[in-house]
């Protein structure tokens, strides 16, 4: 009996896993920084003089889009600064490990933004928590459209960063958008490949039994019947423990412990897997001719996603895969080492090429 409960709970954690990616956050969290930031050592007030954050509101399609810009200390609005747009995981927020590198940047010198995916987070759109790749490829373009009218802004020294699902959205954004002069991920997670064949193959004979799920919620939707979700199921801490892959157990404590946010969640609409299973981040990177720098932690259990988006980044003679020594995924976020290491890397690279 024993045993059969135990094969039960861990058939449960590979059915969630399947429609998760990079978050499982499912709990509240009170957040007392009055940016409602979550990272180390964020910002908890604006200093004149000092690195500054400034929550900015804009439209994206008719959509209202929720976004942070971090300004350089001694910013000056007559003056040029070379920009950088920072997109998130899959499920999180502004708040959590996007600002953190955005805040860095801005140490940096540079002018970075962070913003809530639409339909997401605290960006407007309905129905809550659709996350179709067409949409989070265009939040990126559209934090480019924003912070190249920004006062101050360089709209030709204009970078971008994307971390885990960020960064294979960000891939596909840069293969056409020749803004961007400079692209580098961290972590990246390839959301399609992912969600049709699951995390390391793991759920290649559940393809067709999914899709047919995704198309009946679909068929409801159409309908006016009520919106079904996928990864809506509440983990805990005995299950995330069991969790056979760094990234799923790392993930969950990250997203529901340590940097928890009420805005951040892993569920989405069950209709878009019907989007999400056709969408691969790694096709047509020949289109890909900015310098690239892809980074990844050495002990990342998703580094064979960036591996093969590198190698088939054909178009580019510019282009670097760095390895953080020992890091996993998840610890690239927000331990201080790991974060210092791409922090130096990222440095470096944009300063090189914008």
């Amino acid at each position: 009996m024993i045993q059969t409960i135990k094969q039960k709970m861990i058939k449960r954690i590979i059915m969630v896993m399947l429609v998760t990616t990079c978050g499982l956050s499912f709990g509240q969290n009170t957040v007392k920084n009055p940016f409602g930031l979550v990272y180390s050592n964020a910002l908890t007030e604006n200093v004149k003089g000092e690195l500054n954050i400034h929550p900015v509101n804009y439209k994206l399609d008719g959509i209202n889009i929720a976004a942070n810009v971090y300004t350089p200390a001694n910013y000056d609005p007559s003056k040029s600064y070379p920009a950088v747009v920072v997109a998130q995981p899959n499920g999180g927020v502004k708040e959590q490990v996007a600002g953190l590198y955005a805040q860095r940047l801005a140490e940096s010198g540079y002018i970075a933004i962070a913003a809530d995916a639409s339909y997401q987070g605290a960006s407007g759109g309905e129905p809550r928590n659709l996350d179709k790749p067409a949409n989070r490829i265009n939040d990126i373009r559209g934090m480019a459209d924003f912070i190249t009218q920004y006062a101050g802004v360089n709209n030709k020294q204009l970078g971008v960063l994307g971390v885990c699902g960020g960064g294979g959205y960000t891939l596909k954004a840069a293969q056409t958008d020749k803004r961007f002069k400079a692209v580098a991920t961290l972590s990246m997670f390839n959301s399609g490949e992912v969600r049709r064949n699951g995390f390391m193959n793991s759920g290649l004979k559940t393809i067709q039994d999914r899709l047919i799920e995704a198309t009946e919620a679909r068929a409801l939707e159409a309908g006016g019947g009520e919106i079904r979700y996928a990864a809506d199921t509440e983990i805990t801490d005995e299950m995330a423990d069991q969790m056979p892959f760094d990234l799923y157990r790392e993930g969950h404590y990250y997203y529901h412990r340590t940097h928890a946010h009420p805005n951040s969640t892993f569920r989405y609409t069950m209709s878009s897997l019907l989007d999400l299973m056709e969408f691969d981040a790694a096709t047509n990177m020949d289109l890909i001719n900015q310098p690239l720098l892809m980074m990844s932690g050495s002990k990342a259990d998703t580094y064979y996603m960036t591996d093969r988006a590198f190698h088939l980044a054909t178009g580019t003679n510019d282009k670097e895969l760095f390895l953080i020594p020992g890091a996993t995924h998840i610890q690239t976020y927000y331990v201080p080492e790991y974060v210092e290491q791409a922090m130096n890397k990222l440095n470096e690279f944009f300063g090189k090429n914008m």
